[in-house]
């Protein structure tokens, strides 16, 4: 075998165990990008536990499994990268966003979420969402609001009664 077909056959196997290790990813329509701005995306994803690698389509599409979804094959074409997390994909989508914003480079062609398919439309939807913390942050609030409702309640006696008593003293 030779260096070339070596380095090739290294590549599929690497992106295979990316797709398998994986459960989200996006894959970006990879162009008009410059090098600046391509070391600042990788920076703040891998800032977050997320990483972005530039592929070869003829490549991707060897090292995809039956399990994923056939609609993702669609997707490998024209300069191509994919983003990829297994840990939090809100996250990973709100920093794509973000950058493609701020930046006006960048497209969003295709993904998955946790196993399912992901198209170009609903990729916003998945970026607008609420995150995990935000959303235990919010249920604790809601648990803890009604007894401190009702621990002030019980202490509203005891403080008017206080003050009825200190206005009695000073009136004496």
């Amino acid at each position: 075998m030779n260096v070339n077909r070596e380095k090739k056959v290294k590549q599929i196997q690497d992106l295979a165990k990316v797709f398998e290790q994986n459960s989200t990813l996006y894959l970006i329509d990879y162009k008009k990008i410059s090098v600046t701005k391509s070391m600042e995306l990788r920076t703040q994803l891998r800032e977050n536990d997320c990483s972005l690698k530039v592929i070869k389509n003829r490549l991707a599409l060897r090292a995809l499994t039956d399990e994923l979804p056939l609609e993702l094959k669609q997707y490998f074409q024209g300069p191509t990268a994919i983003a990829f997390t297994d840990e939090n994909p809100i996250i990973l989508a709100r920093l794509l966003k973000d950058f493609i914003v701020q930046n006006k480079v960048l497209k969003v062609k295709a993904g998955l979420v946790e196993g399912e398919f992901l198209s170009e439309g609903q990729f916003p939807e998945i970026a607008n969402l609420t995150s995990r913390d935000d959303l235990l942050a919010k249920l604790g609030y809601l648990i803890v609001y009604p007894l401190t409702q009702l621990l002030k309640t019980w202490q509203a006696p005891f403080n008017s009664f206080g003050s009825m008593l200190s206005q009695l003293k000073s009136k004496k």
